[in-house]
């Protein structure tokens, strides 16, 4: 690069952070005022896109010469509007983060071992049932027959499975204490 060029490059840098700097100046605080609105009174997230609408009128300088500098306040707003819509939608598009204070209402769910555990427990509860609510229990509960289903497979009326599993679960809640509240 020659001397005249860069000089020329350096001259151009100059005078659009000057031209970027008069924009600020001249609509930062309407821009702030419209972003803060859009972001729900989230100062730290208003500053960052006014920031970005600015980097993007940087990226854009043909946007700032036009005709009219009055025209220039528009395009910016629009700028900081869309950039506030994207920005919104992008937190709506990610799962919602978790503060420490809400981990205490979390319900915690069982790990794989103390899951293992408890089917082993029920498959062993289960099998001590006589084989007439042992039948019903499997076909309603396990396998998510309609009690008609039931009846029609086991041969018996529907009355007589309603019955059957409810002294089937009765049997069940006195042999597993500690599971009550899960099988109800």
């Amino acid at each position: 690069m020659t001397d005249m060029t860069a000089g020329t490059a350096l001259s151009r840098r100059t005078t659009a952070e000057h031209e970027l700097a008069a924009l600020q100046r001249e609509h930062g605080r309407t821009l702030f005022a419209l972003l803060l609105r859009l972001c729900d009174g989230d100062r730290q997230r208003a500053e960052d896109l006014l920031q970005e609408t600015l980097v993007r009128a940087w990226q854009h300088p043909e946007a700032l010469h036009a005709d009219a500098f009055d025209s220039v306040r528009p395009w910016l707003l629009t700028v900081a509007r869309r950039l506030a819509i994207d920005a919104r939608r992008a937190r709506q598009a990610r799962p919602p983060e978790v503060a420490d204070a809400d981990l205490d209402h979390v319900r915690v769910i069982a790990d794989h071992a103390e899951r293992s555990a408890a089917a082993l427990d029920v498959r062993e509860a289960v099998k001590t049932l006589t084989p007439g609510h042992r039948e019903v229990l499997v076909l309603v509960y396990f396998q998510g027959a309609s009690v008609a289903e039931a009846a029609e497979a086991l041969g018996i009326p529907p009355g007589t499975v309603k019955s059957r599993a409810y002294y089937a679960l009765r049997a069940l809640r006195r042999i597993l204490p500690g599971y009550a509240a899960d099988l109800r």
